[in-house]
């Protein structure tokens, strides 16, 4: 059975940190593209952040880079997203996804920045 599971979201101030983490099991991980994307209230799911099976590729929204960091950890089965100097546009639940042949997604992890 498929799973992405995230975790880490919650309650920040305007210029916090958090970091997300999104645990896979159910397939190959190392084989997977994963990515962040996230909704806010009103607007359409966007892509913030990708990151290739091993790692030599990694891609930002423009509204995140310098900010925000992707990375992976394959013998984990886990993609972290590294969030620095959080703004209140960042609101939003972001979700990941596994994608290669086949997409998964995960339920998603609320991440709320206000002060």
């Amino acid at each position: 059975q498929v799973q992405l599971v995230e975790s880490g979201g919650g309650l920040v101030h305007p210029g916090g940190s958090l970091r997300l983490s999104c645990a896979a099991s159910g397939f190959t991980f190392s084989d997977y593209a994963m990515s962040w994307y996230r909704r806010a209230p009103g607007k359409e799911r966007e892509l913030v952040a990708d990151i290739s099976p091993a790692s030599r590729g990694v891609d930002y929204a423009e509204s995140v880079k310098g900010r925000f960091t992707i990375s992976r950890d394959n013998a984990k089965n886990t993609v972290y997203l590294q969030m620095n100097n959080l703004k209140p546009e960042d609101t939003a639940v972001y979700y990941c996804k596994a994608a290669r042949l086949q997409v998964y997604w995960g339920q998603g992890t609320q991440v709320t920045v206000s002060s």
